[in-house]
């Protein structure tokens, strides 16, 4: 395709970008087999003909896959960011150069400007919502009812964004279905253990370039993301704390061989603190007042309300920028606190989040989710859903499939087997 999209509507860093974006685009590609396959079917069958769609969703390599097998598929597509520092703006500029899809993200934009994003891709008039967060969701429910005779359905990828829609749901807010991506197994098994555990340390280490191995790590969560986090720590040689809420995954954490505390224990402990819960402040100021000279403070959870960055500016005497995306506060007391990516997603505002091949079964998750809900149009009723057990099951066949590998079948008679309640010992 050629560069000249003059006639669309955009706001991006720089159109010049675009040449070295199309090229990590098509690197990525490589290492998305299942969601090239997706799209070839899409470009065939068009199921997003005559569909307005929105993509919230952190503007990277693997997104731009995604956007453009959507546009394959006939749906007339817009993407925001769904996080400020997110967007990789030579991604930005050739989605938009050369696959004329509007974009409307630049790295660093402020929340004026990212809240500005969320209106322009509502006066789209979304007929599906892929959200990241729920911002898009959360602003239309609130700002523009009359706007969701217009939906036919939102798919959501974040453990954040899911709590969000649950919560909509129960006040009885939620007035059209809502696929929870995030829950799939081809999902959070995979991207949020694998992709979350070695992103994060990937943007801890590209920040910081400190030695992890003899550190203390505290990771405050063991969800999936705390659960790869935490054991991608230990392999590279760092004593692991973790901090919970849950019982249950408190003694799992335990049984996996981490050292568990509260977070006002380990407060003093940690050399290196990782949020990865969903909640807010999850470290607030009498942990900062506990923590050693000099401890490093970042985020893995969506939002960047985990840490509690009043409070430690309240602290604070002095900031300065020591590093790319490091700051370091200096206290009160003379000590120092270092905080990354500003206490957003590390991830993708140090690094380039999660690896191509593990994001290629969750945006495949995204594309059938939302093609699902186009056939199921008028035939489900408001609510939050989880992925249909059959695509999960598909995009792992494929995943296989691509990587090649094969499994075993059942037999007729272990089928009948499994199938009956007679048959026993």
């Amino acid at each position: 395709m050629t560069a000249t999209p003059v006639r669309l509507k955009y706001e991006v860093k720089d159109l010049a970008l675009a040449p070295a974006g199309k090229q990590r685009i098509e690197w990525a590609g490589r290492e998305m087999p299942v969601l090239k396959q997706i799209r070839d079917r899409f470009a065939q069958e068009k199921p997003f003909e005559g569909i307005r769609l929105v993509a919230c969703c952190h503007v990277t390599t693997e997104t731009a896959n995604l956007a453009i097998a959507l546009k394959a598929g006939g749906a007339d597509a817009i993407l925001i960011a769904s996080n400020p520092l997110s967007t990789q703006d030579d991604v930005a500029a050739s989605l938009v150069a050369d696959y004329e899809i509007p974009v409307f993200a630049i790295k660093g934009e402020d929340n004026e400007t990212y809240h500005k994003h969320v209106q322009i891709a509502l006066d789209h008039r979304p007929n599906i919502i892929i959200d990241d967060g729920c911002d898009v969701v959360a602003t239309l429910v609130q700002q523009r009812k009359h706007q969701i005779e217009d939906l036919i359905g939102t798919t959501e990828e974040t453990t954040t964004g899911v709590v969000r829609l649950e919560a909509m749901n129960k006040d009885g807010a939620l007035a059209f279905p809502a696929i929870n991506v995030n829950d799939a197994e081809t999902k959070h098994f995979f991207d949020n253990r694998y992709g979350t555990g070695q992103s994060t340390l990937d943007g801890i280490i590209r920040a910081t370039n400190i030695l992890l191995a003899g550190k203390t790590i505290v990771v405050a969560g063991y969800g999936w993301c705390g659960k790869g986090t935490a054991n991608r720590a230990r392999g590279l040689g760092a004593n692991v704390i973790v901090t919970e809420i849950s019982p249950v995954a408190a003694i799992e954490a335990v049984m996996d061989g981490f050292q568990l505390m509260p977070m006002s224990e380990a407060a003093a402990k940690g050399d290196i603190f990782i949020t990865v819960t969903g909640n807010k402040h999850v470290i607030r100021g009498e942990h900062f007042d506990a923590m050693k000279d000099g401890a490093i403070v970042c985020n893995s959870g969506h939002f960047d309300i985990e840490i509690d960055l009043e409070a430690l500016k309240e602290r604070a005497t002095d900031v300065k920028t020591v590093r790319n995306f490091t700051e370091e506060y200096t206290l009160k007391s003379g000590k120092s606190v270092v905080v990354l990516g500003e206490g957003r997603l590390v991830n993708l505002a140090a690094a380039e989040g999660h690896p191509s091949a593990v994001m290629d079964m969750s945006f495949a998750n995204q594309a059938l989710a939302a093609e699902y809900l186009v056939k199921n149009k008028g035939q489900l009723e408001p609510g939050v859903y989880p992925v249909p057990t059959e695509l999960d099951q598909e995009i792992a066949r494929l995943k296989l499939q691509a990587m090649g590998f094969s499994i075993d079948s059942l037999t007729s008679d272990q089928l009948e087997y499994i199938n009956s309640w007679t048959s026993g010992t």
